[in-house]
């Protein structure tokens, strides 16, 4: 992309919100166009100011960084999210990529490090935390259950546990439909199902049990 890399910042804490704010300021090619405290408030300063990216963070009041992360992608699929929050467990993980960010850091990084996942999503890339990328290889490691299915938990099918290991992934539906060959409609029953076999209300909770269940 060329011209000047436009960041939301949030986060519910006024402190955080104006310390990263300041070391964004002070970063070449970025300007901060606005912050603010919770998701709700997040996606009202999208819509007025649609940055090219927004630094969220995950535990907030009013609508959490997952959800307002959901909903940046179905309201705005222009704007990228790159999570920047202080948990790094399995379930924020998970959450956060099955809602949509392409970048999750740990608040320990760096300005550096802020700016070129910033950037890395802006591009279309995806950039993690040293300790995100381990705790996503080890799942990626695990063996993998989905060649026997009486092995699979919950009575999913091999390919109801498929399309919840992409789910996992951070996939959307087109992409699962593009890697599996099949049509996205094929990709919302299976979805559906799966979702009943689980007890899953919405992707980040699939997302979840993908992870503890090995299927990603």
């Amino acid at each position: 992309m060329t011209g000047d890399l436009r960041v939301l910042v949030v986060d519910d804490q006024q402190l955080v919100r104006e310390g990263l704010t300041a070391l964004l300021e002070l970063t070449d090619g970025v300007i901060v166009v606005g912050a603010a405290g919770d998701g709700a408030r997040a996606l009202e300063l999208i819509a007025d100011h649609r940055p090219d990216v927004v630094l969220m963070d995950l535990r907030m009041p009013v609508l959490d960084g997952a959800a307002a992360t959901a909903q940046v992608r179905e309201r705005f699929p222009e704007v990228a999210v790159v999570v920047l929050t202080t948990y790094a467990d399995d379930d924020s993980i998970a959450g956060a990529l099955a809602a949509g960010a392409r970048g999750y850091l740990t608040k320990d990084a760096g300005r550096a490090e802020i700016a070129m996942a910033l950037r890395a999503a802006a591009a279309g890339h995806a950039l993690f935390a040293p300790e995100v990328s381990a705790r996503l290889a080890e799942a990626m490691s695990r063996p993998n259950p989905t060649p026997a299915r009486d092995r699979l938990p919950d009575g999913l099918t091999r390919r109801e546990a498929e399309v919840l290991g992409r789910i996992g992934r951070g996939m959307t539906n087109a992409e699962i439909a593009a890697d599996l060959f099949v049509t996205e409609a094929t990709v919302k029953t299976h979805i559906n199902n799966a979702f009943a076999k689980i007890g899953a209300r919405n992707r980040a909770e699939a997302a979840t049990y993908a992870v503890r269940n090995a299927l990603t």
